[in-house]
């Protein structure tokens, strides 16, 4: 990521800061005073704010979820008289068109023919990194029903060797047409 930063360089001449104040006590009147606060500092440089790029390194780890924080110690937004502030980038995890994330587990929708859902079918399901998960049906697959694959979700974002399950869902397409005589046999 690069980033647009104001970063104080000096500059000529001398600023008041807030590093020394004195209350200074003035009489107006008889039995009438004032009070005032001053700021006597004549020693502090004079600073500027100039922009610098800077490129941040941000590495997402596996497993990440949506809304986490990355902190960035000391890259936020400069103060004068004190220390920057810190960055955070907030993760915002997209919608896939093909899986939905819960959690760690990944749910999916595959589409079967009707000859498929009566006497079984196998296919493979291409996963988010790219290896195929094999998936094998010898019976009478239901409209709505589900088979569970552990370990073929998502990495576990406190400890990666721990997996969520694929959770593949079946939706059955059914013939448009009536069927003809020589179908039906």
């Amino acid at each position: 990521v690069v980033r647009n930063k104001p970063i104080a360089k000096e500059a000529p001449g001398k600023r008041k800061c807030n590093c020394r104040q004195e209350m200074r006590t003035t009489q107006l009147g008889p039995g009438r005073f004032q009070m005032t606060q001053e700021m006597v500092c004549d020693e502090c440089p004079n600073v500027k704010l100039v922009n610098e790029e800077r490129t941040l390194e941000v590495e997402i780890e596996q497993g990440v979820r949506d809304e986490m924080e990355y902190p960035f110690i000391g890259e936020g937004e400069p103060h004068i008289d004190g220390e920057p502030g810190d960055l955070r980038f907030r993760i915002k995890v997209l919608k896939h068109p093909v899986f939905e994330r819960r959690g760690d587990d990944l749910y999916t929708n595959v589409t079967i023919s009707l000859v498929e859902a009566l006497v079984g079918f196998e296919m493979d399901i291409v996963h988010l990194d790219g290896h195929k998960v094999h998936i094998v049906r010898d019976k009478i697959t239901k409209p709505g029903a589900r088979m569970w694959k552990k370990g073929e979700g998502l990495p576990n974002f406190d400890n990666i060797n721990i997996r969520g399950s694929l959770i593949i869902s079946f939706d059955v397409e059914f013939p448009q047409t009536q069927l003809d005589e020589q179908q039906k046999d």
